[in-house]
């Protein structure tokens, strides 16, 4: 394909990845019995759409595929076929075969193993039943059928506009008849009445789809107005600015750090210069960060055809109930978000729905249901995935902890017991199916959240379901942290950990100052107490805790105390990773400029818990 192609394919690939993520919404969305006449003119136009702009291109599979796909949806949406539960099998089949079709021209690795022939046949099958005359259902229900003058036809634009039919916009459709005056029908390798001739596809992984556009206001042929509101640009480019972004951040501090020194009143015109660099700095810094800010639509978009596909493969009935879906953040976590959310639905419907027989035995309805709802709670967001399911057996845990060795006892709280399910290899299947029983899901999923500065919580209720909680930063760049000094030495706390930070008395500590084991008493709650100076091994004597800071922290679940010399004050601050530039550290989680210059250490609360028991445990053995 020549040079000056690439642009326009590569907004080819992209737009039939919003057509093929918006026919598959459409279609499992359907209701057999009164299907939207809506619903299925987008199915219709989404296939439209690819069929043309593929034909275009000359990729003869896709056109292959979609003429068929094409067709039989223009005789259910024209009324001379009745839509049937087994089509929507069918046509989701052949959306999947098209999005591979789509992956190996975009990564140009053909494969002939690609079902295309078969596809078009299992389509072709139900072409091959009499079409009969339009149904009236007295509503208008079918209004638009072929020789209706508003949309029996299309324009020259609908060959050539693949950039504009975004989905859900509403442009003139055509019949298989006459659409496009023929412009696409006669195109090599497109099936004529009895053969089809696909091009090489490959059996390429199909990526996580893309959500469909917001619908808008239909495009006319008068573009005087101005061009299009959004422009498409590389996430390298992004990235980049964000990093400069960052910088200027960490000079901005330095500046005003530099400023404290001087007599405001000989240079209060620098002062104010300064105060309104910082003003700026900040709203150009949010700007920035909001470019990469995603709807959490882009993962939740996918899970209604996990949660078919899956119920129907257990023989289950459940419903997806999505709400928040246009919570934003940042790219970088939607990404990392997808696999961990896609564990937790499918363990949610593998071990948490009961079948239709057990539900109506446990006088529950026959369908569960499975709840994904997203919100920004402070700086943070709150993913929550919830069933109504037979919830967790604590038995069943604690027998299977003891099976495996671990040190668990009758007197557990039901939080500890459910932390239990996240240790690797660890699962309460009874047999081991394709979905689950390995023991290989929920430890990566903790893992995952983990890395990305993230907390889960569990809780569950016998016969009443089990909903898990995610809060994950809003971006894995810049975050909120307290500053703590140790030893005259800056380390970061992200505040998302933080409960309170106080000072304690000498006699609501148990044990020796700087002792692993020491405990703090907190309104009546003990508490186990960490010094800073001992987990990071440095080579100081900390001070009593009465004259030190202790900061009050939550980690998966748990509360304890880190005890520090002094608190610096709190800053939003750039992270920079430790790994690429240095070395990883046990109980850091990266690092940051300060304004002076100098670097302060981001710790990871998470991991100072296993340090502290790391350090008893080599304490015992000396």
């Amino acid at each position: 394909m020549a040079t000056g192609m690439e642009q326009f394919l590569q907004v080819f690939f992209e737009e039939t990845d919003e057509h093929l993520a918006t026919l598959e919404l459409l279609l499992i969305g359907l209701d057999l019995d009164q299907p939207d006449a809506e619903a299925l003119n987008g199915i219709f136009r989404a296939a439209h759409s690819i069929k043309g702009s593929s034909g275009m291109f000359g990729f003869d599979d896709l056109t292959a595929v979609t003429h068929e796909l094409e067709t039989l949806l223009d005789r259910i949406r024209c009324g001379q076929t009745a839509l049937r539960a087994e089509m929507i099998g069918v046509f989701l089949e052949a959306r999947d075969v098209l999005q591979r079709l789509l992956d190996a021209h975009r990564d140009q690795c053909p494969d002939p193993s690609v079902p295309v022939q078969a596809t078009v046949e299992r389509l072709r099958a139900w072409l091959a039943e009499p079409a009969g005359a339009p149904v009236d259902d007295g509503f208008g229900f079918f209004d638009d059928a072929p020789g209706n003058p508003e949309t029996a036809s299309a324009s020259d634009d609908d060959a050539f506009g693949f950039f504009d039919a975004a989905p859900g916009t509403p442009p003139a459709e055509s019949t298989p008849a006459s659409e496009d005056f023929g412009f696409f029908d006669d195109a090599p390798g497109t099936p004529t009445a009895t053969t089809a001739a696909p091009a090489t596809p490959a059996p390429i992984a199909a990526p996580a789809p893309i959500p469909a556009k917001p619908a808008t206001a239909a495009r006319t042929d008068n573009r005087s107005e101005g061009e299009s509101s959004s422009i498409r640009v590389s996430v390298e480019k992004i990235d980049s600015l964000i990093n400069l972004v960052g910088e200027l951040v960490i000079t901005q501090a330095m500046l005003s750090q530099l400023s404290e020194d001087l007599d405001p009143t000989h240079y209060e015109r620098l002062q104010q210069a300064l105060a309104q660099l910082e003003h700026n700095t900040r709203d150009l810094q949010e700007s920035v960060m909001s470019i990469r800010m995603l709807p959490i639509s882009f993962i939740f978009s996918r899970f209604p055809r996990l949660v078919h596909d899956t119920s129907a493969r257990l023989g289950k009935q459940v419903e997806l109930i999505l709400q928040g879906e246009h919570t934003e953040l940042d790219k970088s976590v939607i990404e990392k978000l997808s696999d961990p959310l896609t564990h937790i639905v499918r363990n949610s419907i593998d071990h948490g729905i009961e079948t239709p027989a057990e539900r109506l035995a446990a006088g529950k309805p026959a369908q569960g249901s499975v709840k994904l709802a997203a919100s920004h709670q402070g700086g943070s967001v709150v993913v929550e995935i919830s069933d109504d399911g037979r919830g967790l057996s604590r038995e069943r845990i604690l027998a299977k902890a003891r099976e495996k060795g671990l040190a668990v006892h009758d007197g557990m709280t039901d939080a500890e017991v459910w932390q239990l399910i996240f240790m690797p290899g660890f699962s309460t299947a009874e047999t081991v199916t394709e979905l689950s029983g390995r023991g290989v899901g929920m430890d990566v999923v903790r893992r995952n959240i983990q890395a990305m500065g993230g907390r889960i919580e569990i809780d569950s209720a016998p016969g009443m379901g089990t909903r898990l909680c995610i809060r994950l930063p809003l971006t894995l760049a810049i975050l909120d942290g307290l500053i703590v000094a140790v030893e005259k030495v800056n380390y970061v706390i992200p505040l998302t950990y933080i409960i309170e930070s106080l000072q304690a008395r000498a006699d609501d500590v148990r044990g020796m100052a700087g002792d692993e084991a020491a405990v703090i008493r907190v309104r009546g709650e003990y508490l186990p107490l960490f010094s800073l100076h001992a987990l990071l091994h440095i080579d100081a004597t900390p001070l009593p805790p009465e004259q030190a800071i202790v900061v009050i922290l939550e980690s998966e679940g748990k509360s304890f105390a880190l005890q520090v010399d002094e608190l610096v004050g709190q800053q939003q601050v750039v992270i920079k990773s430790l790994e690429q530039n240095f070395r990883r550290i046990d109980g850091i989680a990266g690092a940051t400029i300060m304004g002076d210059g100098s670097v302060a250490l981001i710790l990871d609360v998470d991991a100072l818990p296993r340090l502290a028991a790391q350090g008893e445990t080599t304490h015992e053995r000396h």
